[in-house]
């Protein structure tokens, strides 16, 4: 399946046209470029399930180790009827073809750490990791493009060399950093906000009050990743508006009397778009992934918090069901990421 851009003038160089209702044609062939992408995800999911199994199964240590130790050890003969009783004593073809089948049949298996099925604990913390990574996606966006466009709008000038420094700061700062200092300052220093975990242990009464301590708890950890993406969204927007700034049919735009506010959002920024969506939707599948040291420095009780005491209880289990259900992620939010560019670009047809 292959994405062409058609200009119905000719001319590689006009603008956008106005959007359009797309012709059944069309959604035709958006279902068979959808089901096509939909099938060339199986082998890619297969893989990371073998290599997932694979590399965490010859990582030292397990579970029975975990569990012993925790009980103040154990004799060997008692920690072999452990693995029998985990299937841990079996090779390891059987051992992944035993997971395979439980794949096929939607069980990804039991966690031995917390004793519930590993659909219940990740879907226990999904809402709470989309919920962060939906705020700090909508922080960066709102945040990123209009510097990005007040950069390029007065490039060379003082909020062009403004927001440039402030982004390459913040973009060079660690997240771990960039969250202890808000925790510093916002928690600390002003008190104005809490610093961890997502909702207050006492004093919830009623739906109202629950929302609000979460809008409260949400703000940090949300700002930590929304001021992150953001700094790259501004300098990314920055540089491709000035580089279509400077095609044809901008000046042609120009000459034809048209306000700078009205070339500059409807056909320069518009024109950079498509470019900011790719990177967009590739960083919005790598935050859930990548959510791990901002849910921990926040308490904040998400999948990416659930995998770091899974690496560190040797849950493997519940680790395989993370990275398993968050590459899923990664891929269908990158297929609406390329169907969504039939939205912004009514040039673009799918064949």
């Amino acid at each position: 399946m292959t994405s062409t851009i058609e200009d119905g003038s000719g001319n590689a160089l006009a603008a956008q046209p106005a959007p359009m209702r797309l012709s059944r044609r069309k959604r035709a062939g958006l279902l068979r470029y959808a089901a096509g992408r939909v099938l060339q995800m199986l082998p890619t999911m297969a893989l990371i399930v073998l290599t997932t199994f694979i590399l965490l199964r010859l990582a030292p240590g397990d579970i029975v180790q975990v569990l012993a130790g925790e009980a103040g050890g154990g004799n060997p003969e008692y920690l072999d009827e452990l693995r029998k009783s985990f299937g841990l004593d079996q090779p390891m073809p059987i051992q992944f073809g035993k997971y395979v089948v439980q794949l096929l049949h939607l069980n990804l298996g039991y966690s031995f750490r917390f004793h519930v099925p590993v659909s219940e604990l990740i879907g226990g913390r999904l809402a709470a990791t989309l919920l962060l990574m939906s705020a700090g996606l909508v922080l960066a966006i709102v945040l990123g493009i209009p510097a990005g466009v007040a950069a390029a709008r007065f490039e060379g000038g003082i909020v062009d060399k403004l927001v440039s420094s402030t982004s390459l700061l913040i973009y060079a700062t660690p997240s771990f950093l960039l969250g202890i200092t808000l925790i510093v300052v916002f928690s600390v220093w002003l008190r104005w906000l809490p610093f961890g975990g997502m909702v207050d242990p006492y004093g919830i009464d009623g739906w109202a009050a629950r929302t609000a301590s979460v809008a409260r708890h949400i703000v940090l950890p949300a700002f930590t990743i929304g001021l992150f993406y953001g700094a790259i969204y501004a300098r990314l927007v920055r540089n491709l508006m000035i580089e279509v700034a400077g095609e044809d049919f901008v000046q042609t735009a120009r000459s034809k009397g048209l306000s700078t506010s009205r070339v500059v959002l409807r056909h320069v920024l518009r024109n950079a778009m498509l470019p900011l969506v790719t990177v967009i939707g590739m960083q919005a599948g790598s935050m859930i992934g990548g959510s791990i040291l901002v849910e921990t420095i926040f308490a904040w009780p998400g999948i990416g918090r659930l995998a770091f005491e899974a690496v560190f209880q040797r849950d493997y289990n519940l680790l395989c069901g993370i990275v398993l259900c968050s590459s899923a992620a990664v891929v269908i939010i990158n297929l609406l990421v390329d169907l969504t560019y039939m939205l912004l670009d009514p040039r673009v047809r799918i064949r």
